[in-house]
């Protein structure tokens, strides 16, 4: 979690590893403006800009997607323990579900994680907070270059 200015205008990210981590090695980061701050910056997607950031401990609230929202409301228990664990437990189980290629394997996730809450893990286990979780900007864990994002 960061807080930073973007040309002068403050905000809040969370800054999402590359997935190019090898152990010995630091790795990158990297974090997408939303719509909001780009319009407040005055900028655009290729602009020049300039940030400031800074590492912070208070973390902002995920967006939680509307498929895990809707599988937690199923579940008294596993909503309670949801509300209970930090923002930042919040933040590594929606990467843990995002971080599949079908939508199938996401849909075993959202059960997966439903069941781990209603048994009172906190955290998704075995996910490797290294790599990068968003598939529509990667490939096989790491960030693609710009130019192939389509």
């Amino acid at each position: 979690m960061v807080a930073g200015t973007m040309n002068d205008v403050p905000f809040k990210a969370v800054l999402e590893p590359d997935g190019r981590w090898s152990p010995g090695q630091s790795s990158s980061h990297w974090f997408r403006p939303d719509d909001k701050l780009l319009a407040a910056a005055g900028v655009r997607a290729g602009d020049v800009v300039q940030v400031s950031l800074e590492p912070t401990k208070e973390w902002i609230e995920p967006e939680v997607p509307e498929d895990l929202r809707a599988a937690l409301a199923t579940s008294p228990d596993a909503e309670a323990l949801w509300q209970d664990i930090t923002p930042l437990a919040r933040w590594d189980w929606i990467r843990w579900i995002r971080a599949v290629k079908t939508p199938e394997t996401r849909q075993k996730h959202i059960e997966v994680a439903l069941d781990k809450l209603n048994k009172g893990m906190r955290r998704p286990c075995c996910f490797n907070r290294n790599l990068c979780s968003e598939p529509y900007v990667s490939h096989n864990w790491a960030l693609l270059e710009p130019e192939q994002v389509t």
